[in-house]
This record gives C-alpha cells, sequence and structure tokens, in this order.
C-alpha cells in the first residue's frame, strides 16, 4: 500500500519581534523588526534611502552610495591618474 503521510506548512508569516513595539517612523502601524525599523523600513534603511542611513552618503546631490573617501562615492571620486574632473558648464 502507498504511505499516507501528509507534511504540514506553517501557516503564515512568522511572528514579529519586539513584543508589541511599533516601527519608529511616525505614521507606521507595522510592528517591529530591527533596529527600531519595522521590515518595510528597514530595508529602506538598509539601502539609504532613510534620513538616519545605515552609512554615511555621498555629498553630490541625489547620490545616495556610500561615501568611499572624502565625502563621495566611488563614481564621484575624481581620477586618480592626474586628471582634473571636467567642470560642469554653466
Amino acid at each position: 500500500m502507498a504511505d499516507t503521510t501528509t507534511t504540514t506548512r506553517k501557516a503564515g508569516a512568522p511572528k514579529p519581534k519586539g513584543n508589541g513595539k511599533t516601527c519608529s517612523i511616525e505614521g507606521c502601524k507595522r510592528s517591529y523588526q530591527a533596529k527600531n525599523y519595522c521590515f518595510f523600513h528597514y530595508d529602506k534603511w538598509k539601502a539609504g534611502e532613510l534620513p538616519k542611513s545605515r552609512y554615511k552618503t555621498c555629498g553630490n546631490e541625489a547620490c545616495l552610495k556610500k561615501v568611499t573617501a572624502h565625502g563621495l562615492c566611488a563614481e564621484h571620486q575624481p581620477k586618480k591618474a592626474g586628471v582634473a574632473p571636467a567642470a560642469a558648464p554653466a
């Protein structure tokens, strides 16, 4: 005869951490996940999209990449081959 064992699945998402704490972002009612943020805002924090980001961000406008040196990301660093960066047209 065929074996009639069944496997059970977990029902729903895992329970959130924090014992009833909520996200520290104003207006967010999701439960606490890590660093006082819910899962949604925690991912944004890791990506550097929140005002208090995970790491220092590039000093160039609208660039949220991680700083490598002198307040700029690798993309906005002047070339080290002795060539000065081109000035922006006025």
